[in-house]
């Protein structure tokens, strides 16, 4: 009887994971949680711009009320996350998973997000705090293909953009340290240390030009006609690079949905986020639509379908194809 109740228990929690973890689009109750987690973090981060307005001082009252309640809800979520880490970490033991949770990036903006409300009236870093709540939207982006390609452009092309940017950086120390020994004697109250030459290079390199602190002798402004040619060149690289490297990801997702009608037998899916095969193990995959999946390509590996092989993210699937329209 006792293990009825807790093979009952470990199915209730094990749903309430699914539901609260990014859902697919076939999933309702997730689906439904997903748009209304969204909707909450909105309004939490509405609330707080409109509570900084002077002239909605009057509706103070109720912006900390629906403060409140979007808090709260966030608390919930919070527990439930610690509650069902175990699921989210399976290779670990419960108190593992929960610590690894709470050391985690979603576990920490999730705890931020919580202790302002309880410290707003307190020291300045509580206040500040608030601020973090923004960091919640990166719920948002976790929940939308559009986005996630974005960042997946990032990561992919993280050592290209790190080196554009360490360039950026060599040329605003050298171009700083040249203005300040050209201008320091000119302009010894504007140049004052080689901070100020940083900022007003900074404002060059990146074409901004705020106007607050500029050369006036002949070769300071001829070097800063060198340096503002620069910026330009300068910063269009890592614009070319994430462009590039967006078109090249929006190709690979429009060519992972080719449809598989024609082909009469195998098929080919690739597993995205949102796809109905993720995080299923091969035989649950199989049985809930009626297929029969042959092998997997994982990064370089080709790995036979045994049935309790678990699908992941990016994974490569070859299955039969006769019940299949469009890849997941």
């Amino acid at each position: 009887m006792t293990d009825v109740k807790n093979s009952k228990y470990r199915r209730f929690k094990k749903r309430i994971f699914d539901i609260i973890q990014i859902g697919n689009r076939y999933d309702v109750p997730s689906r439904a949680f997903d748009m209304f987690i969204v909707a909450t973090i909105l309004v939490n981060i509405l609330t707080l711009f409109l509570d900084s307005f002077d002239e909605m001082a009057d509706h103070h009252h109720f912006f900390r009320i629906c403060e409140g309640i979007t808090v709260l809800i966030f608390a919930i979520e919070y527990a439930l996350r610690i509650w069902t880490s175990e699921f989210l970490y399976p290779k670990k033991g419960r108190i593992s998973a929960v610590l690894r949770f709470l050391r985690s990036f979603d576990g920490i903006v999730d705890l931020l997000t919580i202790l302002p409300f309880f410290f707003l009236d307190g020291f300045i870093v509580f206040r500040m705090l608030r601020v973090v709540r923004i960091f919640h939207l990166f719920r948002v982006n976790a929940r939308y293909d559009s986005f996630h390609i974005i960042t997946s452009v990032l990561i992919e092309k993280k050592n290209q953009i790190l080196s554009s940017v360490f360039i950026i950086i060599v040329l605003m120390l050298a171009s700083s340290l040249g203005i300040y020994n050209v201008e320091h004697e000119a302009q010894p109250e504007v140049f004052r240390n080689a901070f100020s030459g940083i900022w007003w290079s900074v404002s060059t390199l990146l074409t901004v030009g705020y106007g607050d602190i500029y050369p006036i002798t002949v070769v300071g402004r001829l070097m800063a006609i060198c340096i503002a040619f620069l910026g330009v060149g300068v910063v269009a690289v890592p614009t070319g690079i994430i462009s590039a490297g967006f078109v090249e990801q929006y190709t690979k997702k429009q060519n992972s949905d080719v449809k598989l009608k024609d082909v009469s037998k195998i098929g080919e899916v690739l597993v995205k986020r949102d796809s109905i095969f993720c995080n299923k193990t091969v035989s649950e995959a199989e049985s809930e639509l009626s297929t029969r999946i042959y092998m997997i390509i994982r990064d370089d590996l080709s790995i036979i379908a045994y049935e309790n092989i678990k699908i992941k993210v990016g994974d490569i699937l070859f299955l039969k194809a006769d019940n299949i329209e469009k890849s997941e």
